[in-house]
């Protein structure tokens, strides 16, 4: 048997509440964050959940390979195509990074 539950579904120690974790069929939490001048909706992705995709991280210009965790950002008052799969270290690096990563003419634009 196991043991009874003493706290609601919604209650999280962590100080979220349910609301807050509205990407759970995602695998991970969303969070706002500010950056540059901007609020950016957050959301952490679990690898099992990006399993058969590919992005090209924005930070460092690099493939994020099929199944590895990573972050998912967007300006909070636009679309869905405004969303950019980032490392995770890429993200919180954001702000040391420079301005823009040189591309060489013939590399692929994302």
């Amino acid at each position: 048997m196991s043991p009874r539950r003493n706290r609601s579904k919604g209650f999280d120690p962590s100080g979220r509440s349910a609301e807050d974790d509205r990407a759970g069929r995602y695998g991970g939490w969303q969070a706002t964050e500010n950056w540059q001048g901007d609020e950016w909706c957050v959301r952490h992705v679990a690898g099992a959940s990006a399993e058969g995709k590919t992005y090209r991280c924005p930070g460092c210009d690099q493939m994020i390979p099929s199944g590895l965790p990573h972050v998912v950002a967007w300006p909070e008052h636009s679309g869905v195509d405004e969303r950019r799969h980032w490392h995770k270290a890429c993200w919180n690096a954001k702000d040391r990074r420079t301005t823009r990563v040189q591309r060489s003419r013939n590399s692929p634009r994302f």
